[in-house]
């Protein structure tokens, strides 16, 4: 008999096309309903339901009742990575989507992953904020933030002692699957993008992962980022 972790178990329950069509919606980091999941993957509510029992029992969402609904959400921040690596892995072996929109640059421009800032913005973000020594790898390769970082980012209206104590890292480093390159996550990937949205910089674009920067916000965040000083 075969001993520990039954990594085929988890892959089954991602590999479905129904159900990865379910947890490709729910990275845009809200709770869905088993109605709503449903018309994400293209099938029936019955269908939808088996397969969300399957998701939830294995652990791969985690789910809450709140009125009439229950809202469906990814378990966990594991669940995120995995998603996140396996669109790299699919974009750069070339198991692309057939059905395309106007909605694609966007999304390589600037998207939501789960809780963070992904696409070519969110690279920028991760690049600048390394070359100005905001952030930067330790000697086992973690992200972490730098003294000099912690004031920029208390400075930027961010609560570090609140993020501190979230039991999640602090930095984690997500490679983003559009740009092939790594975007910035965690809690301080995801405090940076809501203060941006906060600020009235950009907002989330209704039944898509796509975050619609303003022209003015757009200015801000080069405006700030890009000229951020270093040492």
């Amino acid at each position: 008999m075969k001993e520990g972790p039954d990594i085929a178990r988890v892959a089954a329950l991602i590999g479905d096309p129904a159900r990865a069509n379910m947890l490709t919606a729910l990275m845009s980091g809200r709770a869905l309903t088993a109605t709503e999941l449903a018309l994400e993957a293209g099938v029936t509510a019955q269908t939808a339901s088996s397969h969300l029992a399957k998701l939830h029992e294995g652990g791969i969402l985690a789910a809450r009742k709140q009125g009439r609904h229950r809202y469906f959400t990814i378990g966990n921040p594991d669940i995120v990575d995995l998603l996140e690596t396996l669109m790299g892995i699919a974009q750069r072996t070339g198991h692309n989507r057939v059905r395309t929109g106007p909605r694609d640059p966007a999304l390589r421009k600037a998207r939501i992953c789960y809780d963070h800032l992904a696409g070519e913005m969110g690279v920028t973000l991760f690049e600048k904020l390394q070359q100005h020594q905001v952030v930067e790898f330790d000697d086992v390769g973690d992200i972490r933030l730098t003294r000099q970082g912690a004031t920029f980012i208390e400075g930027f209206g961010l609560d570090l002692a609140e993020m501190r104590q979230l039991r999640r890292p602090l930095c984690r480093e997500c490679l983003d699957w559009s740009m092939r390159r790594s975007h910035l996550a965690g809690a301080l990937g995801a405090g940076l993008l809501q203060r941006m949205l906060d600020l009235g910089w950009a907002r989330r674009l209704n039944d898509s992962r796509v975050i619609d920067f303003t022209p003015a916000g757009e200015k801000a965040f080069y405006d700030l980022f890009l000229a951020l000083p270093s040492n």
